[in-house]
């Protein structure tokens, strides 16, 4: 049976470290500044919401929402994205997503600037991530990498599948797997042979958002599943992208959902927003 890697133990590790950091910070003057805006009622971003305040909250961060209506302007968007940028006591820029349809996310993540983009979705972050020389990485990848590390496993040479090519997982998760010499293939919708790909890899991460996608089938004696998928069953009840209770008498390790890799998105984000500070401040 395999090892369950909790998020919610290294996570909490992870913000106790930056809660440290943040009261070394407090003794210079300075205190790590979060932003974070909201377009229209979607439920599911305002749960995220709450938890990116809670987590601010617990590591001695100032957060500051921005909640707008549904039906703001591209203009109104662009124009309180203008003004944060401009705030000296605001490190950390995060515009949650999905936005309304009428809106151009496209535009409004290239409006954040780079230094402030604690999401890492800016073009100059995400190029940045592509050479291995950067200053932040997607909360969500950079939280999976947090848990491979807090197992002791090892990447290196390892057979590594992604399944999910979204730029805000599956691509820089790939980089990442890479940055370590991890040996990485990204599966799609349009791969053929899926089960086959899967069923050779070391280490598999599901990004892939469909309820218990991930079958025993797919899944080699003794893997290290990751899940980032966070759905509903047919009983309403949250689930990942990996069936679980199939897959995890074969993997050697793997992430529950909930508790996996969800808290550990958050306090890469909490992560993030401290290196802006230290940059925003030359330290």
């Amino acid at each position: 049976m395999a090892t369950i890697i909790s998020g919610k133990e290294v996570a909490a590790k992870v913000r106790a470290e930056i809660k440290k950091d943040c009261e070394a910070l407090d003794e210079m003057g300075i205190t790590p500044g979060l932003a974070v805006i909201i377009v229209g009622d979607d439920p599911a971003s305002r749960v995220y919401v709450n938890n990116k305040k809670k987590a601010c909250e617990e590591v001695g961060f100032v957060s500051e929402e921005y909640a707008l209506p549904a039906e703001t302007t591209q203009e109104e968007l662009l124009a309180l994205i203008h003004r944060l940028n401009g705030k000296p006591d605001i490190d950390g820029i995060l515009c949650q997503l999905p936005l309304p349809k009428h809106l151009d996310e496209k535009a409004v993540i290239n409006a954040i600037d780079p230094t402030k983009d604690v999401d890492a979705f800016h073009p100059s972050n995400v190029g940045k991530i592509m050479i291995g020389d950067y200053d932040f990485l997607p909360c969500t990848p950079a939280g999976v990498m947090e848990l491979i590390h807090s197992a002791g496993i090892e990447v290196s040479g390892k057979n590594c599948v992604v399944i999910g090519r979204s730029n805000i997982v599956g691509k820089p998760m790939a980089m990442l797997l890479l940055h370590e010499n991890g040996t990485v293939t990204i599966c799609h919708s349009r791969t053929k042979n899926l089960k086959e790909i899967c069923a050779a890899a070391d280490i598999l991460v599901a990004a892939v958002g469909k309820p218990k996608f991930v079958k025993a089938d797919m899944v080699k004696e003794g893997a290290v599943v990751l899940d980032v998928g966070i759905n509903r069953d047919e009983n309403g009840k949250l689930c990942g992208d990996v069936d679980f209770d199939e897959v995890a008498p074969k993997a050697s390790f793997i992430t529950p959902v909930p508790g996996g890799v969800g808290p550990m998105t958050i306090a890469m984000l909490m992560k993030n927003t401290l290196k802006a500070a230290k940059l925003q401040n030359n330290l």
